[in-house]
């Protein structure tokens, strides 16, 4: 391992070691306060406890306006369901696997911690020239992009910004897919059970989940909806009672994992055995390619004290509900071959003793298919008896081919490399759309290296394209001017 990477490594596993769930990043912005102190470099917060730490011009540079490298500070905190990891105390322990880097049954927080690991080795170099930077980290950016949302016109000067919340190396992002959150609520009653009742627990695992955006057009199977069509056959052949029912993990990655507490009459247990079978296997031979490790199980358990369960009706209601859903692409988009562009995921699912809430999450590149896609999920819901609310939503970044920003990144990456990027509109949500609508005149491009299987325990980062992102990074930093023009060499480094 070279110098470059071990260090940029290094901090990346500092990162690591600093617990950072969405919604729970206190402990790693003052991780970052303190970095900064330490390096002596100015540091601010905002409201909501966005960071961004000012890093003094190269000399020669001092006159430019800030560049703005931008990465949230938040993961996608997801373990497998044999893991003991504890997310909100215990540090991530990268482990080299060859060329990658992955974790132990969990998420590796690559997204977006070796962006911020990216940015602070560009910080800390002493011989890299550069205007002065802007280090802009957000929170809570994987839930909703709630961070972004909260900045204020005055917490950022410059007017060029560079993400690096990317997931391919050799690839630019120059526009991203809107998105909104629909919370389902559907009221629950619960009644007594007869007393020959047995309960068993029906388990879809072994998933491959993965990222609701970047994902969704592998049509890898939905553990929620594998689930609620199992549920569903039970009840046309037995007199299944639902207990209890939970699924998914956050809104934006596909459920590896759902289950349920059944109840059966003593008289349905021997057909109910039979129809799980019969369903794993037609679900194995759908999905060998896909899934295989899936499973669906059905365990006895012994009886819980005080259970009751919705009756046949409701929990035949709540099936429907789930199965009727929509869930993967709705639409391929006709000005971009190959790019997906509106898609749903039933996200989660939950319930208590007065109501079943399910999460589910849309995204487009179009507003009225966005729109579209949201009122059918409405109509499905309410034909239910359910009621329906809404998350604040983000726009669709749309792409800017004329970029002056996007030309001088193809240039660099060319001249550094001798091959040309691509460049891509994505179906995932970036900050860049928000910060676009916040910030006028912001020239923005998101890049960095590769991960594969985000926002699931198989995430893994490509360790030499860590390296190949730095080899642009540093050149492109060097030939900014006050208008955004090459100035200078861009040989590699």
């Amino acid at each position: 391992m070279d110098e470059v990477i071990e260090k940029i490594i290094t901090i990346f596993t500092d990162i690591s070691s600093v617990p950072r769930c969405s919604g729970n990043e206190e402990r790693i912005a003052m991780w970052l306060k303190e970095w900064a102190l330490c390096h002596g470099f100015s540091v601010k917060f905002d409201s909501v406890n966005n960071i961004v730490i000012g890093i003094p011009a190269s000399k020669g540079y001092e006159d430019l306006l800030p560049v703005v490298i931008q990465g949230h500070m938040d993961m996608v905190c997801e373990k497998t369901q044999a893991s003991e990891h504890d997310f909100s105390t215990d540090p991530i322990i990268p482990i080299f696997d060859g060329e990658w880097l992955r974790a132990q049954d969990t998420t590796l927080g690559a997204d977006n911690g070796i962006g911020i690991a990216l940015a602070l080795a560009v910080a800390e170099d002493k011989s890299s020239e550069h205007p002065p930077l802007e280090l802009l980290f957000t929170v809570d950016e994987e839930t909703g992009l709630t961070g972004a949302n909260a900045l204020t016109p005055d917490f950022i000067t410059g007017k060029i910004l560079l993400n690096v919340d990317s997931e391919d190396e050799g690839v630019f992002i120059v526009g991203c897919a809107g998105g909104l959150n629909t919370t389902i609520g559907l009221p629950l009653e619960f009644s007594t059970l007869p007393d020959d009742t047995i309960f068993f627990k029906l388990v879809v695992d072994g998933l491959s989940g993965g990222h609701s955006g970047i994902d969704i057009d592998e049509k890898r199977a939905n553990a929620i909806k594998m689930l609620a069509a199992t549920l569903q056959s039970l009840s046309h052949e037995t007199d299944v009672r639902l207990v209890d029912l939970k699924g998914g993990s956050a809104h934006n990655a596909i459920p590896r994992y759902a289950e349920a507490l059944v109840a059966f009459s003593g008289r349905s247990r021997k057909r109910a055995i039979s129809i799980i079978s019969d369903l794993e296997d037609k679900a194995r031979s759908e999905y060998s390619d896909l899934e295989p490790s899936l499973s669906i199980t059905l365990k006895s358990i012994e009886e819980i004290s005080g259970s009751k369960a919705l009756d046949e009706t409701l929990s035949e209601k709540v099936f429907s509900l789930l199965s009727s859903l929509p869930h993967g692409v709705v639409s391929m988009s006709r000005e971009t071959p190959g790019l997906v562009e509106t898609s749903s995921n039933l996200a989660t699912v939950s319930m208590n003793a007065e109501r079943l809430t399910v999460l589910t999450s849309q995204r487009s590149s179009s507003d009225p298919a966005l729109k579209n896609i949201t009122e059918k999920i409405t109509s499905i819901s309410k034909d239910f008896g359910a009621n329906c609310s809404y998350g604040s939503g983000y726009p669709a970044w749309q792409p800017d081919m004329d970029s002056p920003l996007l030309q001088q990144c193809r240039e660099i990456y060319s001249d550094v490399f001798g091959q040309n990027p691509e460049i891509e509109v994505i179906h995932a949500g970036l900050e860049c759309a928000v910060i676009g609508s916040k910030y006028d005149g912001m020239d923005m491009i998101s890049f960095g290296p590769t991960i594969k299987n985000p926002h699931s325990p198989d995430e893994r980062l490509h360790i030499p394209s860590v390296r190949k992102v730095w080899d642009f990074m540093i050149p492109l930093l060097s030939s900014f001017d006050d208008k955004s023009k090459f100035r200078g060499s861009s040989k590699k480094t």
